[in-house]
């Protein structure tokens, strides 16, 4: 049996979300109509830029805005704004994790990217990061290649949960050998499942959910990453 390296990517990898870069580029060349942001975002992005607001919030009437204004449109041409994302955005990575993923591999184990952003963006993540594998949220296409508007979610915790359990399924994974890395609630599921969790700048739902789980707190590192210092934790440290 192999060992593998689970890695969440907005917030842990990603110093921001794919998706939200995305939609920010799409109304930028105007494939969607800039008004989208001051009529539905800006408002819950000031809440929570000034800390007042909950980041949460903010991404899911992003992601529920960005699902809808994705109907209709070509994968073509989503496709080659998302090369952009990439090209202009993939090098804005944590240095913890980035220098994570190199040790794994040098380690020869797994590294597999599970995501909540849409696939056509976790994949050319993937690529550039040269994983062994990926699942995100999946952006469903009709014959013509057009988004449907439908998707197979993957940023909460029983779908990772779920993913976990197809790449154990697929590379004979030892999860008792294994790693996982991720920044919110949506990333538990993965942490129970491995020996080695690893939670990179967590959320206070996070925090809250580790401090009420005995197991997890005694073997979850806490990675808090801010400016040039790296902050190593453990699942007991308090938190106000």
């Amino acid at each position: 049996m192999g060992i593998s390296a689970f890695f969440d990517i907005d917030g842990t990898l990603y110093r921001n979300s794919l998706m939200v870069e995305h939609f920010k580029k799409l109304l930028k060349y105007e494939v969607l109509d800039p008004a989208l942001w001051h009529n539905h975002v800006k408002s819950t992005y000031n809440n929570w830029d000034q800390r007042q607001g909950n980041y949460d919030d903010y991404l899911l009437e992003i992601a529920n805005l960005y699902i809808d204004s994705m109907k209709g449109l070509n994968k073509a041409q989503i496709d080659f704004i998302a090369n952009q994302v990439i090209h202009l955005k993939g090098d804005r990575v944590y240095r913890y994790t980035r220098e994570k993923i190199i040790w794994h591999q040098q380690q020869g184990h797994k590294v597999i990217f599970i995501s909540g952003s849409p696939t056509h963006l976790v994949e050319k993540m993937a690529n550039k990061y040269g994983v062994h594998d990926f699942k995100g949220t999946e952006y469903l296409i009709d014959d013509t290649g057009n988004f449907t508007g439908e998707i197979k979610q993957m940023w909460d915790s029983e779908n990772k949960k779920e993913a976990m359990l197809f790449f154990k399924e697929k590379y004979n994974i030892h999860m008792d050998k294994s790693y996982a890395y991720g920044d919110t609630n949506g990333d538990f599921s993965m942490f129970e499942m491995v020996k080695y969790p690893i939670a990179i700048n967590p959320t206070k739902e996070l925090i809250q959910n580790i401090q009420k789980n005995e197991e997890m707190k005694k073997k979850i590192q806490i990675i808090v990453e801010r400016k040039d210092v790296i902050y190593q934790l453990s699942g007991d440290v308090n938190f106000f």
